[in-house]
């Protein structure tokens, strides 16, 4: 379903979906009033939401869609201003999966409409997924978790579905946990200091987005800008977030890969990985890298993820040594931080 008050913007919407064997458009409206009247006569697997439209508005009627259709997925279709960033980073840390840029007419290329088709295609997957009937399955195999020492850094990588997730798994983490936190997510460059201020809202720490060589400090969140990889450098005791703009293996930007890469190299059994909800691959190779040098990483569950494709790169090459939704991730860091102090 495509809920959008631009007749434009739906437009062009259904111009790249409609063609597409796999995928029918069940509605068009530019009303959220109007979505949640048609949802509850025939739901959707995904939903492409404004959140910038007269009456209800996309943004209060998400959480209204999420409770009538838990299975439906939410693509949040946003706008580059500052507002537009606010209320996209607001909708996504309330449980909508993902978001694109608007489209313009005669303004999108090849690349937009496959990135979109992409997105539509992942999550139509989870929403089926979560609409069939479970079948049990044998448990994935786990890496053994590693006592190495003192935990040193926590690094987060996340993408669809991940600003969620992140969110949970903050709110969650006890105060006493003091290890640095380092998050690479994918997202536009023009959100990044608005997502900054939601991390600090949802952990009660101070969150910065990296430059060149931004110092690394307890107890304080450290951000991969939206067009760099962050890179831990430095010895422990003077440890730098860096960034650069060299193009990673997965192809993404920033890439979690690189940042847990960074992490293996300078901390090595004192790291510790967090891979949440996301498309594609991207943190499989520094995971390895990582769980090589003695550190330990942690995956998102299926269940909670809206994507899980990050996530499951990790668990099926045995990395991972704990599967779990975000809040038990964050009681599972401050049980290994307790554990690594007494050591």
């Amino acid at each position: 379903m495509i809920v959008d008050d631009s007749l434009t913007v739906r437009a062009v919407l259904s111009r790249i979906i409609a063609p597409e064997g796999d995928m029918a458009i069940i509605g068009k409206t530019g009303s959220a009033e109007n979505a949640l009247a048609a949802l509850a006569i025939t739901p959707a697997d995904v939903v492409l939401l404004d959140l910038e439209m007269p009456g209800m508005g996309g943004l209060h009627a998400l959480p209204k869609i999420l409770a009538a259709h838990p299975g439906t997925q939410v693509l949040v279709v946003s706008s580059l201003t500052e507002v537009g960033a606010e209320h996209t980073l607001a909708a996504l840390s309330m449980g909508a999966a993902d978001t694109m840029l608007k489209p313009r007419s005669g303004e999108f290329d090849e690349s937009y409409r496959a990135a979109l088709l992409q997105r539509i295609r992942a999550l139509g997957r989870r929403s089926r997924a979560d609409a069939a009937p479970a079948s049990p399955a044998e448990p994935p195999l786990r890496a053994r978790n590693r006592h190495g020492g003192p935990l040193e850094i926590i690094g987060i990588g996340a993408s669809t579905g991940g600003i969620h997730a992140l969110c949970m798994l903050l709110r969650n983490l006890p105060r006493y946990v003091e290890a640095p936190i380092l998050v690479t997510q994918h997202l536009p460059r023009s959100f990044m200091h608005v997502f900054a201020g939601q991390l600090e809202l949802a952990s009660g720490r101070e969150a910065v987005v990296v430059d060149r060589e931004t110092p690394v400090e307890s107890g304080r969140i450290h951000i991969a800008p939206g067009d760099g990889h962050l890179l831990l450098r430095g010895n422990t005791g003077a440890l730098v977030a860096d960034r650069t703009d060299f193009r990673a293996p997965s192809g993404c930007m920033p890439s979690v890969d690189s940042m847990f890469e960074s992490m293996a190299g300078v901390v090595a059994d004192g790291a510790l990985g967090v891979v949440l909800s996301g498309m594609g691959r991207d943190g499989l190779l520094g995971a390895e890298r990582l769980v090589q040098a003695g550190g330990n990483i942690i995956a998102q569950d299926e269940a909670s993820s809206s994507v899980w494709g990050m996530p499951r790169a990790v668990v099926q090459a045995g990395l991972a040594s704990a599967v779990l939704p975000p809040e038990k991730v964050a009681l599972r860091i401050a049980l290994h931080a307790g554990e690594a102090a007494w050591r």
